[in-house]
């Protein structure tokens, strides 16, 4: 699904009045090699607005991810086969550029601390890409979280949100992992959805990776700044939400 990117440049001009040849035979001047348009720089094809698509891959080999699009560029993280939970960890990709060498270059978001970080890594370390038209969407000070579906908001529910000193963090995230509950008396029933979204509990167990889940047997105080970090929902909304949501949906928390 990736875009193929073809860059062309531009024809050279005739040769300049006064030009004399250089070492290789080619007719230069300093005057016309100032005013020489320069080659222009790669264009990027944009693979998601996470808004009303997006998509998202697996990593296909644990490659270096740099800060440019470049393999001389610095470092700023590696990509890891599963979550801390054992799933296959999953990335969004937010464009994709071929360089001057033809080499072909991915933008995604980084899950980990610290939230909000992005990337690039070379085309091949990643494998296909998946989409969605999906989007969560969580109102802090409203204590709502909206679905919407192609850019349609379908449902909305209160929430619990993070107690003060532990917040829900706000930023671009998204979901990377979905567990059904059997179990009617664990806290997390009915199901759980883990997110890209890291809260300021680091020596939580798993990290403290932000999870939408179950009322945690507080139904009645949501809504409410209630919890750890995690966002909370009633039963039967957690119920509608695995019915509709898709890894790789992006969720919005402001």
């Amino acid at each position: 699904m990736l875009v193929g990117l073809l860059l062309c440049a531009g024809a050279a001009g005739g040769t300049p009045a006064g030009a004399r040849p250089s070492a290789s035979g080619s007719p230069v001047s300093a005057s016309a090699a100032a005013d020489a348009p320069r080659a222009p720089e790669p264009a990027d094809v944009r693979l998601s607005d996470e808004r009303t698509f997006t998509r998202w891959a697996y990593a296909a080999r644990r490659r270096p991810v740099y800060r440019r699009p470049s393999g001389t560029a610095a470092r700023v993280s590696r990509l890891r086969w599963y979550t801390e939970d054992g799933f296959p960890e999953i990335y969004l990709v937010l464009r994709a550029r071929e360089d001057q060498h033809g080499q072909r270059w991915v933008k995604l978001r980084i899950p980990g601390r610290p939230n909000g970080r992005t990337g690039w890594v070379r085309r091949e370390s990643l494998g296909a890409l998946h989409l969605t038209h999906t989007l969560i969407v969580v109102n802090r000070s409203r204590l709502r979280m909206s679905f919407y579906s192609n850019g349609r908001r379908l449902w909305s529910a209160p929430v619990g949100i993070g107690m003060s000193g532990m917040p829900t963090p706000a930023g671009r995230f998204w979901i990377r992992e979905r567990f059904k509950i059997l179990d009617p008396s664990s806290g997390y029933y009915p199901y759980a959805f883990g997110t890209s979204a890291y809260s300021v509990l680091s020596e939580w167990p798993g990290g403290g990776v932000v999870g939408i889940h179950g009322p945690y047997h507080e139904s009645r105080r949501i809504p409410g700044p209630i919890s750890h970090g995690c966002i909370r929902l009633r039963v039967r909304d957690t119920f509608w939400l695995a019915a509709h949501v898709r890894l790789g949906t992006p969720v919005h928390v402001f």
